[in-house]
């Protein structure tokens, strides 16, 4: 791994990281509705997944699809089944920007929350391993 690798990891991590700060302030779902929070969540883990693809020096697509970037960590052998989820957040980004949530799955902020933070805890790690 080059270590403008991982300087990149770093600094997408850096911008995952205030994506979840601005969705940890976001548990009033009066004040912010389904469509912003979950778009946070989605912005939250895709830059968490570059992150983690970029520090393994590898090359990751210009798209909010989470699918594609999980799948190019799991065809890197990389373990993410503590986070079967992340998936789930992708419609944030394309399709619930531009139109209303229909809340026929209602999210659970409190768990969503938790959910990004560990995910990023655990990119963070990888990110400051050795190697």
């Amino acid at each position: 791994m080059d270590k403008s690798d991982r300087d990149h990891a770093r600094q997408l991590l850096e911008m995952a990281n205030k994506d979840h700060s601005a969705l940890s302030h976001m548990l009033d779902s009066a004040s912010f509705s389904d469509e912003v929070f979950g778009f946070h969540a989605q912005q939250t883990i895709e830059k968490a997944l570059k992150a983690w693809i970029a520090v393994r020096g590898l090359v990751y697509p210009k798209s909010h699809d989470v699918s594609a970037l999980v799948k190019i960590l799991h065809d890197d052998s990389q373990d993410l089944s503590n986070f079967p989820d992340l998936e789930d957040y992708t419609v944030f980004a394309v399709q619930y920007r531009y139109e209303a949530y229909d809340g026929a799955d209602d999210i659970n902020r409190a768990e969503a929350i938790e959910k990004t933070r560990t995910f990023l805890a655990h990119v963070k790690e990888i990110l400051d391993s050795p190697t």
